[in-house]
């Protein structure tokens, strides 16, 4: 079986190709000319694919001829310029769509890796869990962004197409949650405002299962949220993290109006020398949620989806590879 996997070389994209390799599939990376090929495996064929230029797309596509499974993982979750996050997570997934069906390479599944984000999060008053019939109400540009990607690869008729929504990922070479990792190893706990979050994880590995669970299966043309069945708030998290450094630190509460302030001004400097914080305006409004549970019950009942890795035993496992790897 030939498959593709775009945005390869990246967090996510290096464990799905690693995957795709220990289950036979002969696997072809898409990846840009400056990628770095450290974390893919050996025995993978890798491809620069012109996402941004459908024409060329099409022709290198033709190329390449048709794979059996496509999965579209490229793309953004933090820009310089905000208009970055529709050209490429939006518009760049339209080109590939388009091209796919204009040059006769349609893939009998064609998998889009999208975000919880998509559908905003849950009601902070009720705490009931985002559900897929839900109407999606996304409060950042990121979300916006892979929402309205969404609904163009539904609108295509006949389009084979597969939706996963991951809650948040973390894992080894994750670098967002790394941050409160590195914070709390040097004593200090940050915390969101003084209201508890309600949070949903999914370990890397058990999202890429998930991933080829859906290939694998029989359905086409269906969508599901993707976490580890388990619910946490903010403090069981900082808990869990603490107890696997091996650290006690200093709770720090910091209201939300300052954390605004703080990821307004980040934004701004970053957009002045090229950079993209961590901390920023759309990731402020993801960190001010209070709800962002999702259920997670059809993923388990079609595709029979168990994940390995619960938030103690992930941390454990991200806490190990970052002292061998000397992050922390």
């Amino acid at each position: 079986m030939k498959i593709l996997v775009t945005g390869a070389s990246g967090f996510i994209g290096s464990f799905i190709a690693t995957e795709g390799v220990c289950r036979g599939y002969d696997v072809y990376a898409g990846i840009r000319s400056t990628s770095s090929r450290k974390y893919l495996p050996e025995g993978i064929h890798t491809v620069e694919l012109s996402l941004g230029d459908k024409e060329r797309l099409k022709s290198e596509l033709s190329t390449l001829g048709r794979f059996d499974y496509i999965i579209h993982n490229a793309g953004v979750t933090k820009c310089n310029r905000k208009t970055d996050f529709d050209r490429v997570n939006c518009g760049y997934t339209r080109n590939f769509v388009e091209a796919l069906i204009e040059s006769d390479t349609v893939p009998q599944k064609f998998l889009f890796v999208s975000s919880m984000a998509a559908f905003g999060p849950g009601d902070p008053k009720t705490l009931e869990p985002v559900r897929l019939s839900d109407t999606p109400n996304p409060d950042t540009l990121y979300g916006i962004s892979k929402l309205k990607a969404e609904e163009f690869i539904m609108s295509q008729k006949d389009f084979p197409y597969l939706l996963l929504r991951p809650t948040g990922v973390y894992g080894p070479r994750e670098k967002d949650y790394f941050v409160f990792l590195k914070t709390v190893n040097n004593h200090l706990e940050p915390a969101m405002g003084t209201k508890k979050q309600h949070l949903t994880f999914v370990y890397v590995t058990d999202l890429v299962n998930a991933m080829y669970l859906a290939l694998e299966s029989q359905f086409l043309r269906k969508a599901w949220f993707v976490s580890d069945g388990r619910e946490y708030d903010n403090r069981e998290y900082a808990a869990i993290v603490k107890k696997h450094l091996n650290r006690r630190a200093l709770y720090l509460p910091v209201p939300l109006f300052l954390v605004k302030a703080i990821s307004c001004m980040l934004d701004t400097v970053g957009g002045w020398f090229g950079v993209s914080p961590t901390l920023n305006r759309d990731k402020y409004r993801i960190m001010r949620a209070t709800n962002w549970k999702c259920e997670v019950e059809p993923l388990q009942r079609d595709l029979g989806f168990v994940a390995e890795y619960d938030l103690d035993k992930g941390i454990e496992a991200c806490v190990e590879w970052y002292r061998k790897e000397k992050w922390l």
